[in-house]
């Protein structure tokens, strides 16, 4: 096989990807690309628990912090920019670490991406208008009387996907599960192994707590309140990343902070609960090539020398 290799390092939240990453990264002479739909979000470096300038500094990172939180990113914008950055890893010399929680972007590259036309700024409005005025629910509700089909496909608490979906009915006069099944860009010309983390539950959960409390103290009230400063539709993906709204709530005075920590920490477990689920059910890399972690959290437990030489091995015995 002549094709380049690539490694793909995907799991839920919190699960432990990043730290993973950086020690494969630094073993394989890798490049770390980000595959996390909220991590490219320039104000968001504390709650979408980017890496840190010190690991940063470790390996290279890319993608990471590249979009201002007033453009929303896309699937078909992420598989551009992530395809780039894999060729020029290449041609230095270095492996592709595509490393994030967005199922849909590792499909993006696994299985291809459908062409679907740009439905245009009045369907954008109209959706994010209805979203406010409906919720997430009424407008997947509406949704299923419009587009069935997409709607099936949808849960009616995925406000950014309803809302997308909605746009792109309105503005091109057709579904998106019918744009998905026609005319797709072929899969990337590359040879993908993957690790997949899954943990037990109760590690993650309480992972997902401890983290949110560092996040606290590292500074996540004063990032939301700066990113308040900006304005911003509080339609936009990056205003409604995991954090944002219940500490926005208790900076405008609606809530405790403790009460917003509470939600927040809810809302990520519900989150890393769709997230394992959808894991679960999707192959990243062909039979013999996908390798799953169910036994530990790394970063809160470090691999010893073995096992992270096992995984050396694992990614090397295809290249």
């Amino acid at each position: 096989m002549d094709e380049p290799r690539a490694l793909l390092i995907a799991g839920p939240t919190c699960s432990g990807k990043s730290a993973i990453a950086l020690m494969l990264a630094r073993r394989l002479r890798g490049t770390v690309i980000n595959a996390d739909s909220m991590q490219v979000y320039r104000e968001l470096r504390i709650l979408t628990a980017r890496p840190a300038p010190e690991e940063e500094a470790m390996a290279p990172h890319v993608l990471y912090g590249v979009r201002p939180a007033a453009e929303a990113g896309s699937v078909a914008w992420w598989r551009g920019a992530a395809l780039a950055e894999m060729a020029r890893a290449r041609a230095a010399g270095r492996v592709p670490i595509l490393c994030g929680g967005t199922g849909l972007y590792f499909l993006s590259l696994t299985e291809g991406l459908a062409e679907i036309p740009d439905p245009g700024a009045a369907a954008r409005e109209e959706a994010r208008a209805l979203l406010a005025e409906l919720g997430p629910g009424g407008l997947h509700a509406r949704l299923a009387a419009a587009d069935p089909a997409t709607a099936a496909r949808l849960s009616p608490a995925d406000s950014q996907r309803i809302a997308r979906a909605w746009e792109v009915w309105r503005g091109t006069g057709k579904g998106l599960a019918s744009w998905q099944a026609e005319g797709e860009a072929a899969p990337a010309p590359w040879r993908f192994a993957s690790i997949m983390l899954d943990p037990p539950r109760a590690a993650l959960r309480e992972a997902i707590a401890a983290r949110f409390a560092a996040m606290l103290d590292a500074g996540a009230l004063e990032e939301v309140r700066a990113l308040l400063a900006l304005e911003l539709d509080p339609a936009l993906p990056a205003m409604r990343a995991h954090g944002v709204p219940e500490l926005a709530a208790h900076l405008r005075g609606e809530i405790p902070l403790e009460e917003a920590a509470r939600r927040a920490i809810l809302a990520t477990g519900r989150y890393v609960k769709r997230q394992t689920t959808w894991f679960r059910h999707h192959s990243l890399a062909p039979p013999g090539h996908a390798h799953t972690i169910h036994a530990r959290i790394a970063g809160l437990t470090q691999f010893s020398e073995q096992e992270l030489s096992d995984l050396v091995t694992f990614v090397r015995r295809d290249g």
